[in-house]
């Protein structure tokens, strides 16, 4: 649905140009949406060590002062951290706040290794709730400006389909989620008035609902 634009500054021509074309295909990687609560196991059979975030978003992003918590048997003095695929030198604590973008993960003892958590400082960027995401479920995505810099102008796309031309907001209600809501997500907005961003694009996957509901 297209919202009503009243109050907005009138766009530019190169943004009136850009958002008169299909929505493009990101040539970006894509981070795969965290499902917190899940404890899958590795291909060895051993249960894989849970990476938490705080806040709760995904992709997190590096202004909003990121925790990262890991999770999983083994002692949690014996915690090891790896950023880009590397060792790194946070090791022995379960938790720790980040200061730099990378993609984070973790192993303790026992426990195989974490799934991925991508912290960014893109100018643009369209975050997901860190949740298992269930049939049913009341779910928004938020396009961002970098340090919280005003947004406006917004257009959300699902793999390479328009949701609807301009929103007044910067948010995408998916309520109440569906199977066909899971695909690859991305925003393109002005930041602070600027020249148009897209943000990196996120899958999003939906699974079958609980029998009755999350309390289940």
């Amino acid at each position: 649905m297209l919202l009503s634009l009243q109050g907005h500054p009138r766009p530019s021509a190169s943004l009136v140009s850009l958002w008169g074309m299909p929505c493009p295909h990101p040539a970006v990687p894509n981070p795969v949406v965290a499902l917190a609560g899940s404890c899958p196991l590795s291909p060895t059979g051993a249960q894989t060590a849970q990476l938490l975030v705080q806040p709760p978003w995904t992709p997190a992003v590096l202004w909003d002062r990121v925790t990262l918590t890991c999770q999983g048997s083994g002692t949690a003095g014996a915690t090891t951290w790896y950023k880009d695929g590397q060792r790194w030198g946070q090791n022995r604590h379960d938790s720790f706040t980040v200061t730099k973008s990378g993609t984070y993960q973790c192993d303790r003892p026992g426990s195989a290794l974490s799934s991925p958590m991508t912290v960014v400082n893109d100018q643009l960027v369209l975050q997901v709730p860190a949740l298992t995401l269930l049939e049913g479920d009341m779910v928004t995505l938020r396009c961002r400006g970098k340090k919280n810099k005003t947004v406006s102008w917004v257009r959300f796309c699902q793999d390479e389909k328009d949701l609807g031309g301009f929103y007044r907001g910067t948010e995408l209600s998916l309520s109440p989620l569906q199977l066909n809501h899971s695909g690859r997500y991305h925003c393109e907005a002005l930041v602070s008035f600027g020249p148009p961003s897209q943000s990196a694009p996120v899958t999003v996957t939906v699974h079958g609902e609980h029998p009755h509901g999350r309390n289940s």
